[in-house]
């Protein structure tokens, strides 16, 4: 009885194996995503009014966008939008970037990806007053990584991680320093 056992559990993981290499998505063209997650954020300002800050939280990362085009089966070129949203001051605000990227697929599900851009500390969409607040302004990095969990056809959903370095420019010789980690989820369309 363990011998069927052991064939059967044979055969059905080289069905899966084989199943697998046969279910590659089909990247080339245009790529959007979109993704959701968690993180932490870890801010610091220079001389506010209340004296120098630092301060770390738990945030959402929401939403994460990207789109661009594949150069080749396995790089694009992207514009990424990660962030994090935070509270200051009783308020909800949101430290975000505008960054060009490059994501290179190292395998047919491993990828990663980085690039320099724009940051942007404003209140975040969740606030009522949306418009309203200050709206900040400086330089970003990213780094991030991600595994397709599920491809098809056209399609993918992975699980993803962010590093997220900036600075923004509060005016007057003084500056908002934030780095972000984030975990989550994003749905990708080649």
């Amino acid at each position: 009885m363990k011998n069927i056992i052991a064939i059967i559990v044979t055969l059905l993981s080289s069905f899966l194996i084989i199943q697998d290499t046969f279910a590659q998505v089909e990247r080339d063209g245009f790529i959007i995503g979109i993704g959701a997650g968690v993180g932490v954020i870890s801010l610091s300002h220079n001389g506010t009014e209340g004296g120098d800050f630092e301060k770390g939280e738990a945030g959402l990362s929401l939403p994460n966008l990207k789109i661009g085009w594949m150069v080749s089966d396995r790089m694009a070129i992207l514009a990424t939008l990660p962030g994090l949203s935070y509270e200051y001051e009783n308020k909800e605000r949101s430290f975000d970037g505008l960054i060009p990227t490059v994501q290179y697929w190292v395998n047919d599900r491993w990828w990663i990806n980085g690039g320099i851009g724009l940051a942007i500390d404003s209140p975040s969409l969740f606030e009522k007053n949306f418009k309203d607040g200050p709206w900040h302004y400086g330089c970003a990095v990213t780094a991030g990584a991600g595994y397709e969990l599920v491809q098809k056809g056209k399609y993918a959903l992975d699980l993803q991680a962010n590093l997220q370095l900036g600075r923004v420019s509060l005016g007057n010789d003084l500056h908002r320093d934030a780095a972000i980690f984030s975990i989550g989820i994003g749905f990708n369309w080649y």
